[in-house]
């Protein structure tokens, strides 16, 4: 009984010693990690002019908002009766359970052929200068009538057949009547464009590093901080600013060296050149958002690369001519991830369905 208690003694003893000194490592690491942080919030003082919290409005008072608008564009966003034979709707190819894209290439369309663009996301978008990968439409009321009437898309023949379609739906008789009461005949194209429009504008995803940029220290990790000041250190500011980190001018793709060549692109898109034909607008792209980026895979206009990482050296390597190691990729990356909001929970389910 005496050894067993001078064991018993001795083990405790050392569980006690190897806790105190494990409890002491951790406070070590603590201590270490909180210094790094607050020497990379030093570092990113100067640099943090090219970053901006996201706002919290995207209204157009070309478009008040108002709630029943909201209510009618929600249900229109869902609504397969847009697409001729009843195949697609706005959440087919921008999915607001999965950060408003369907993570494919390319997405189908009403009659199963693909696009040739990837369907970019609906997050943030109303903050966008303009609409598309070519940036051909001005706002998202615009872009909302766009894919409706494209043949490739949604297919339907024609602006007077969506609204009589609509206009036959019992439960759009009141929404349209509500959303606009001034109407004589609410059931108009441009009355379905704005409330889809009104709708997106409240699809807005702040994030950890909005919190960061409105002085919470502890919002963003030590790797994150780091990943932050050589996202801006590297140029990625120079095109990537701002509240969206994009989203607010056009750029050629492929300043150093072809973009397909390092995307493994199967067709040469000229971007905007498609449009104006004019040699100037050549692989012009509109810079792509990167709220949301860690969930909105495959990036590139053409949804080529399906890898973040990958994503994040190619645009060092063909924007900047500069190559990344691991460890700046890790640190980018990571500060990347920080930037995933949430999408509002109410948005996520058709409306019309959960009614029913």
């Amino acid at each position: 009984m005496k050894h067993y208690s001078i064991f018993t003694f001795l083990l405790v003893s050392i569980v006690l010693t190897s806790c105190g000194e494990s409890a002491e490592a951790d406070n070590d690491a603590i201590d270490k990690e909180a210094k790094e942080s607050a020497r990379y919030d030093g570092l990113l003082a100067e640099h943090l002019s090219s970053f901006a919290v996201l706002p919290s409005e995207a209204n157009n008072p070309e478009n008040v908002s108002t709630p029943a608008k909201i209510k009618l564009g929600h249900a229109l966003y869902f609504d397969t009766r847009l697409s001729l034979t009843g195949n697609n709707s706005c959440n087919s190819c921008h999915n607001l359970k999965t950060y408003g894209v369907d993570n494919l290439p390319t997405s189908p369309g009403d009659a199963g052929e693909n696009g040739d663009r990837n369907s970019p996301t609906t997050l943030n978008a109303a903050l966008h200068i303009s609409q598309f990968w070519d940036g051909r439409m001005k706002d998202v009321e615009e872009q909302a009538g766009g894919p409706v009437l494209n043949p490739v898309e949604m297919n339907m023949p024609s602006e007077a057949e969506v609204e009589k379609r609509l206009s036959q739906v019992e439960v759009y008789k009141e929404l349209f009547a509500e959303a606009y009461p001034n109407d004589a005949n609410p059931f108009t194209y441009t009355n379905m464009r704005k409330a889809i429009g009104v709708f997106e504008r409240q699809l807005l995803t702040p994030s950890r590093v909005d919190k960061y940029l409105k002085g919470e220290k502890n919002a963003l990790t030590a790797q994150e901080k780091k990943g932050m000041l050589s996202f801006a250190l590297i140029g990625c500011t120079t095109c990537h600013n701002g509240p969206l980190l994009g989203g607010n001018q056009m750029q050629r793709f492929g300043v150093h060296k072809p973009y397909w060549e390092a995307t493994g692109s199967e067709r040469h898109d000229g971007g905007l050149f498609e449009q104006t034909k004019d040699s100037f607008d050549l692989n012009m792209f509109k810079v792509p958002a990167l709220r949301n980026i860690a969930e909105t895979y495959p990036y590139f206009h053409d949804g080529s690369v399906s890898s973040l990482r990958e994503a994040v050296k190619i645009m060092a390597d063909v924007q900047l001519d500069y190559k990344m190691n691991k460890t700046e990729v890790d640190n980018v990356v990571a500060f990347l991830q920080a930037l995933t909001g949430e999408v509002p929970v109410e948005y996520q389910e058709d409306p019309l369905a959960v009614s029913e």
